[in-house]
């Protein structure tokens, strides 16, 4: 299934992935990375520099009206980053250490949202500290792993691929 339009899109683009794709077609596998993102403030999000070495960078991420948010203060690498190169990879707080819920990370494109009318409704909604640039995250793979009893298992969504797991 296509993923939903956004109304940021322009008319002529293709739809892009986005989070509530994710919860539609893996909706446990959704639901589990969320509740990852959600039990701690801060995570990791990586980007690419200038001359493509990878930048790790200490983050919070949103969900709301079915996508992933990244904030970003102004001016920022990190956004300087994304917008010279949107791919991105996100990875929840870890917790204590015990894998309780889960190792999860999600990799994709971050976009910056530059519709007014999405923007005051954040705001409204959210009231982040401003000013602010929101980065819509565009999931292209999601991946979960715990532990099963002595082994691994890793349960992925992958846009255009669907629903993989393996137990090792």
């Amino acid at each position: 299934m296509a993923p939903a339009a956004r109304p940021t899109d322009p008319p002529d683009a293709s739809p892009r992935p986005r989070w509530c794709d994710v919860e539609q077609a893996a909706p446990a596998l959704a639901a589990a990375v969320l509740a990852r993102f959600s039990a701690a403030r801060h995570h990791v999000l990586a980007t690419l520099a200038r001359d493509g070495s990878p930048r790790v960078w200490g983050t919070e991420v949103d969900h709301w009206r079915g996508d992933l948010l990244l904030g970003s203060m102004v001016p920022a690498r990190k956004l300087d980053d994304l917008r010279r190169d949107p791919r991105c990879a996100l990875h929840a707080h870890t917790g204590d250490g015990s894998m309780d819920g889960g190792d999860a990370k999600v990799g994709g494109r971050a976009v910056e949202v530059t519709d007014a009318g999405v923007l005051a409704a954040y705001v409204e909604d959210r009231h982040p500290p401003e000013p602010f640039v929101l980065l819509r995250l565009e999931p292209v793979v999601v991946v979960l792993t715990e532990l099963a009893g002595e082994q691994l298992r890793t349960t992925s969504w992958r846009a255009g691929a669907g629903l993989r797991t393996v137990v090792r």
